[in-house]
């Protein structure tokens, strides 16, 4: 699934544009195609598409795995859940066997919405907390303090991984880069959130922040088909590596199951705190 890193990576794409597209801001949405229905989660597809035809796209933002196009009249939220991604092409291509939503945006170009295995979700919605709302801080808050990151941590009394992985706890992070993190902060994925120390909260944060902005750099991490072409696979320290030697001890790579998903960790430089 595409985590922070990888969204911010396709907003930046759509915001920027490269050397085959321009940048879709300041475009206006002709029509919207909607061929497969269960993608639009609000409001019906009728409304969907009737509602869209004529509004601009004004900026692009993310908010932890949600891409938010404001729009002249209303903002339109994508979450790429398992194999979303956005495409800008040329008009009048043939269109992808798993093309969801084609927005036609005139000027010779359409953003198609490509998702394989249907789990990602729009909403064209007036108010973002109908959709956002539960979410927690953004890792890059100026506003997320040390000292607030460990009361939270405190105040939850959960095993970090699942911890991290819950959006409305962090917003942003997932699979990949939570393994990354506690790997580098010498935390171990089931230790409890309580148990932590001060400082050890604030080495956390800020392991967060680097990964992440890491993985930014890198333009995310290709480790499935899905994925665009970051690089930042080239540079795991834990997640994936089952077997192979810990960057820092050179101890193999352990992997357990954690709350139904993988989880990568070094068992000596992470050891549970009990």
């Amino acid at each position: 699934m595409p985590e922070l890193p990888e969204v911010e990576t396709i907003r930046n794409y759509l915001r920027l544009g490269n050397g085959e597209h321009p940048s879709i801001l300041g475009k206006i949405i002709k029509s919207a195609e909607v061929t497969w229905g269960r993608s639009v989660a609000f409001p019906t597809n009728d409304e969907f598409q009737g509602k869209i035809t004529g509004q601009t796209i004004l900026e692009i933002d993310r908010r932890g795995k949600f891409l938010i196009f404001h729009l002249s009249d209303n903002e339109l939220l994508l979450h790429l859940r398992m194999s979303g991604d956005l495409f800008v092409r040329e008009e009048g291509q043939p269109p992808d066997p798993y093309d969801r939503i084609i927005f036609h945006l005139g000027d010779g170009i359409e953003l198609a919405f490509n998702d394989t295995r249907k789990f990602g979700r729009v909403w064209l919605v007036t108010d973002l907390e109908q959709v956002i709302g539960n979410l927690g801080p953004e890792p890059f808050d100026t506003a997320l303090s040390e000292g607030i990151f460990y009361e939270r941590l405190q105040s939850m009394k959960r095993q970090l991984k699942p911890l991290l992985l819950d959006q409305s706890f962090l917003a942003g992070l997932g699979n990949i880069y939570s393994d990354e993190a506690l790997h580098m902060a010498h935390l171990h994925p089931l230790t409890r959130s309580n148990r932590l120390s001060l400082e050890q909260s604030g080495r956390l944060l800020e392991c967060i922040r680097q990964v992440l902005q890491a993985g930014i750099h890198s333009h995310g991490a290709s480790i499935d088909w899905v994925y665009r072409g970051g690089d930042f696979q080239n540079y795991f320290r834990a997640y994936g590596r089952k077997g192979l030697p810990c960057p820092e001890c050179g101890e193999p790579i352990e992997r357990i199951v954690v709350g139904q998903r993988s989880t990568h960790f070094c068992p000596t430089c992470q050891a549970k705190i009990e």
